[in-house]
């Protein structure tokens, strides 16, 4: 076997790319279809570096036997594959508590697909506001220093410039979205679908920098004349796997080898039967025009020469991309109403189209348009609303419910919602408090006023009118009186909410004095 140079990085660098490109259009069922196949095509890509690492350890171990001076590079090889297996198995549990999570899987025309592909809301909150992005940050850093511990000093300054595992800490920075660190960066309002490749790729990034590592100890023991090329694959990189009819489906289609590349391997590679021009790293770039719409399917072939059997072997992989038309997709950012008072988040695009040819307006309310590109609906009478969205050959309208904020639950000094309970348990809580429960927009509700009434045994009832949410004056002083036996009602809670005309009435809590 020979050592590679690892080009396949160039290969995730380019996914990565295409990622990234696909994030920008408007996120539709296609869409997640070309997440999928990316992924895939990442996982395959994993298990051919897994087939690959598996071997070489023992090769090193094995020429390590010519001289006791190898024996420290030998002793390094199982310390490699556990540092592999321990970020592989990390990564994975990310991946799968995210998941777990959004609900698992669901089969949809008889494809395993995840439920909650397009929940943003999971992965931002998990992944950003919880801080799992970053700690995942951390992980990969400590790998990354693992394997660099493992290579001698004096190589690891120009080893750690080529070591696949490389955080970009610097390009969130410099975002105009002005991003808070490289979790939202990396993972802010992406769709749970869409993380899924990323995932892989850094997956793919442990498994490289394995196999870069061991490359560089079987170096180090003299093996690198005996290691030759046995595990090839077809891989195609396109630019975009969704194309609007008209525009260039472009790709790069390249081998794939299980250790790397090797300068004296002959390769030749074709599309649809046509040659096409492989560069220094190995790859070609094949393109074409979409003129129908719908799936497209084309076969690349590799024509590989192994200089040491003298032998060409040919391997070759069926691919697809998918044309359609210019479409433009209205959604509510957190769910499928407006509400009277609040901003209500919307992201409005259209695929293939530039923002500026963009024109919404909206019925029944008005939309704010934000500096991120994203826009605020605002609505001030319950009913229905309609967002319209103009566009060169695009005229669109979707029709919203309008509803004013759910009634909030009023509590006891934020917790308490009748029932039984202490009398120094209820006398130490100041004030009734409206909680919006299960709400996902930041609005506050406040207490308008209640009523406190004392009933308690063999005595006639004490009322006590109460302004504002903290119990004061004759409330307070009967609040004071509560003894065990005692029933306090507090009655005519009203309250209001952002875009209430008027008080609402909340009911009543009724507490029994233990």
């Amino acid at each position: 076997m020979a050592i590679p140079k690892e080009p396949r990085q160039l290969m995730i660098n380019v996914m990565y790319i295409v990622l990234t490109a696909l994030l920008a259009l408007n996120v539709s069922a296609e869409i997640f279809n070309a997440f999928d196949m990316v992924d895939k095509g990442l996982v395959k890509a994993n298990d051919a570096l897994d087939a690959a690492n598996r071997e070489l350890p023992g090769e090193i171990k094995k020429s390590a036997e010519k001289g006791q001076q190898f024996k420290q590079y030998a002793d390094r090889v199982d310390i490699v594959s556990a540092i592999s297996k321990e970020g592989s198995e990390y990564i994975d549990g990310i991946k799968n508590f995210l998941i777990e999570k959004g609900g698992g899987y669901e089969e949809v025309d008889g494809i395993q697909k995840l439920k909650a592909q397009r929940d943003y809301d999971l992965t931002t909150r998990l992944l950003v506001n919880e801080g799992k992005g970053e700690e995942m940050k951390a992980k990969m850093l400590e790998i990354r220093d693992k394997y660099l511990e493992l290579v001698d000093a004096d190589d690891r300054a120009l080893f750690a410039s080529k070591l696949p595992i490389n955080i970009d800490d610097e390009t969130w920075k410099k975002s105009a979205n002005k991003k808070a660190n490289w979790a939202d960066f990396t993972f802010g309002h992406m769709p749970l679908g869409a993380t899924m490749p990323i995932f892989s790729k850094f997956t793919n990034d442990i498994k490289s920098s394995e196999a870069a590592v061991l490359n560089y100890l079987a170096g180090k023991v003299g093996l690198t004349d005996e290691v030759v090329l046995d595990q090839f694959r077809v891989v195609s990189s396109p630019v975009k796997s969704y194309v609007i009819k008209g525009e260039k489906f472009e790709t790069d289609v390249f081998l794939s080898a299980s250790a790397g590349s090797s300068s004296n391997t002959g390769i030749s590679i074709s599309v649809n039967g046509a040659n096409l021009a492989v560069g220094s790293d190995g790859s070609a770039k094949w393109s074409t025009t979409a003129n129908e719409i719908g799936i497209k399917k084309y076969k690349a072939v590799a024509n590989v020469y192994n200089p040491v059997t003298k032998e060409t072997k040919s391997y070759s992989g069926d691919f697809e991309f998918e044309v359609g038309e210019r479409s433009v997709t209205v959604s509510a950012a957190k769910m499928n109403v407006f509400y009277v008072g609040v901003d209500n988040p919307v992201e409005i695009s259209a695929a293939g189209i530039p923002t500026a040819q963009i024109k919404v307006s909206m019925d029944g309310g008005s939309l704010n348009r934000n500096n991120d590109g994203t826009y605020n609906a605002v609505v001030n009478t319950p009913g229905k609303a309609t967002v319209r969205v103009t566009a060169p050959g695009i005229n669109y309208a979707k029709e919203y419910r309008v509803k004013r904020i759910p009634d909030p639950v009023p509590l006891l000094g934020g917790t308490l919602q009748g029932g039984s309970v202490g009398n120094g348990t209820f006398k130490g809580h100041s004030a009734l408090i409206p909680i919006l429960k299960d709400f996902d927009f930041d609005a506050k509700c406040n207490m308008a006023g209640f009523t406190l009434v004392r009933v308690a045994k063999r005595a006639d009832p004490e009322p006590a009118a109460n302004q504002g949410a903290t119990i004061s004056g004759n409330a307070k002083n009967i609040q004071n009186k509560a003894v065990p036996g005692d029933k306090f009602v507090f009655q005519d809670i009203k309250c209001k909410c952002p875009g209430d005309a008027a008080a609402r009435n909340l009911g009543q809590l009724v507490f029994d004095i233990q």
